[in-house]
């Protein structure tokens, strides 16, 4: 890229960065100490704002770059992320939203210790949630080192590399100087400028073809090097049963994954009441359905006007197609519009990215401090349940869980920047299905049961949560995603064992029949006033926090 290019985008860069680190100290200012302040933003935000912060958090770099890579290469079989990830909401609107808000505090293991005992539960829980969100970090990471190696005109990994690092240190500086007040913010600002640019992109695309839906994509299909073939099923994922069963097995994370997502469930908790969740999911469903429509019209439009073979030429897995789309559309290499669209798109990405690690890494903090710490730290007489709200004391206190809460990001960061550094040719939407599979497979089981069946048990929750857990992450150490194939984590070495690249297809069944089995098998009673208790409140909203 020439060195306008790069001075105006990294100018967008800095100002973004600015601004959100600007927000970030602002909202540090507002009782620091208080949990319920940091884990969720005092429970203040209005419908619409949390409506356009979980569009913010949901409209990740997998999103972005990622889908509309994987249609500019494969055609109809990237479209299954799109549609994916958007049928996705209706679980969370008609299944999950307004009771996960009653029932629970800060985390998912809020919900099920409302009738379970809370030892056991928790640690599983916070544990599979840390898991769900270092899988998500190392996307964004993967999507943040592709954009700016494009920025600064090369795909060396020395410049991959300082950005993972570069995204780490500041995803870990916005949640431990702002909690989610600040995060919440920054992903409205994000949400913002995200649709903007991607309304802006889509209309040129649109004009480019005078409107002509049919003509971008028969230029599309033309210049794919594929044919009528990128219009029809089957290019990525028809080809053998091995990529048959691939495609259902991806279809099925993305599906049940994000009622599962540890980041979006926290978002539920930042409303005053169920109502509130409830009428966020209608809004951010309208953001988001709008955007995946038009990542459609980005992907195919990226094939049309660049062609696959020169998306593919910057790097295999497709991340740079909307970036070098902007460049093309604005002009073509070295014109000012270029230029401009360029820096400005790169520079939403990059802000989508910051915005989508501050709120999985706020996440995963809260699962450590409020799950692990809270409960390892304190020494709870077997059996014991906490109160109905899920309430839980530290034994140092509520300070002292938000200061754990601040090392715990900083941990995470170190973990996804090394896995970051590891994962740096796979598609971000593709690793974000993976995280979305393990959602999928050790979250949903777990909070299904423990809200719609009355006999679930303690040994039943911990059997879930970890019978989904271990065999996803298993099955993607084994699987063609690790070794033995060229674009793999290490493909030199062989050691593959298992034939898909997402385990969602065996690890989520694997997850309800481990929480079933447990839960017949256990010895202990099942909780009948419990359940009744915990049914109450997720209906009714009565003693919820």
């Amino acid at each position: 890229m020439t060195g306008s290019h790069q001075g105006l985008a990294l100018i967008l860069f800095c100002a973004f960065v600015v601004v959100t680190l600007a927000i970030a100290t602002w909202a540090g200012r507002e009782r620091r100490g208080s949990p319920e302040e940091f884990y969720a933003g005092g429970r203040l935000f209005s419908p619409l704002e949390n409506g356009f912060a979980i569009a913010g958090d949901y409209m990740s770099a997998a999103s972005f770059l990622g889908i509309s890579g994987l249609i500019a290469l494969y055609g109809y079989d990237g479209m299954l992320y799109s549609v994916g990830f958007l049928v996705a909401w209706l679980v969370v609107l008609f299944l999950v939203a307004e009771l996960v808000r009653n029932c629970g505090r800060f985390t998912l293991a809020d919900v099920l210790v409302a009738r379970l005992r809370e030892r056991p539960v928790r640690i599983a829980a916070g544990i599979s949630s840390i898991t769900v969100s270092v899988l998500y970090l190392v996307a964004q990471m993967v999507g943040a080192g592709s954009l700016v190696a494009l920025l600064l005109g090369g795909t060396g990994e020395r410049a991959r590399g300082w950005t993972v690092i570069v995204v780490g240190a500041l995803m870990v500086v916005y949640v431990t100087l702002g909690g989610m007040r600040a995060t919440t913010w920054i992903q409205i600002v994000k949400a913002v400028l995200l649709m903007g640019g991607t309304i802006a992109l889509t209309v040129l695309v649109l004009v480019r073809f005078h409107g002509d839906f049919s003509a971008l994509l028969t230029t599309a299909a033309d210049r794919s090097g594929h044919g009528r073939d990128f219009l029809a099923p089957g290019l990525k994922y028809g080809h053998d049963l091995t990529s048959r069963l691939d495609f259902i097995s991806l279809g099925l994370a993305l599906v049940l994954g994000t009622a599962g997502l540890p980041h979006i469930l926290a978002r539920f908790y930042t409303v005053p009441t169920a109502r509130a969740a409830r009428r966020s999911v209608v809004w951010s469903i309208a953001l988001i359905g709008g955007f995946y429509l038009m990542t459609i019209v980005l992907g195919f439009g990226a094939a049309a006007v660049l062609g696959s073979d020169a998306v593919r030429a910057t790097g295999a897995a497709g991340n740079t197609a909307v970036p070098l789309l902007a460049l093309e559309l604005g002009g073509g290499a070295g014109s000012t519009g270029g230029t401009i669209l360029f820096a400005v798109v790169a520079a939403v990405a990059f802000a989508t990215i910051l915005a989508v690690v501050a709120g999985v890494t706020l996440a995963s903090s809260a699962s450590v401090a409020h799950d692990l710490y809270a409960t390892l730290s304190r020494r709870a007489s077997r059996g014991d349940r906490t109160h109905p709200t899920g309430r839980a004391r530290a034994c140092r206190g509520p300070r002292g869980e938000v200061a754990v809460a601040r090392l715990a990001a900083a941990g995470t960061g170190l973990v996804a920047i090394g896995l970051g550094l590891l994962a740096q040719n796979l598609n971000v939407a593709f690793l974000v299905g993976l995280a979305f599979a393990v959602a999928a497979s050790a979250n949903l089981p777990v909070l299904l049961y423990s809200l719609f069946w009355g006999r679930f048990t303690t040994r039943g929750a911990v059997w879930s949560v970890y019978g989904g857990l271990i065999p996803a992450v298993a099955l993607v150490l084994v699987s063609p995603v690790v070794s033995g194939a060229p674009d793999a984590l290490f493909p030199g070495l062989d050691f593959r064992l298992f034939p898909l690249e997402n385990p969602g297809l065996v690890s989520v069944p694997l997850g309800f029949l481990a929480g079933w089995l447990g839960t017949v098998t256990s010895p202990e009673p099942a909780d009948d006033a419990g359940y009744a208790e915990a049914e109450v409140r997720s209906l009714t909203g009565a003693g919820a926090a």
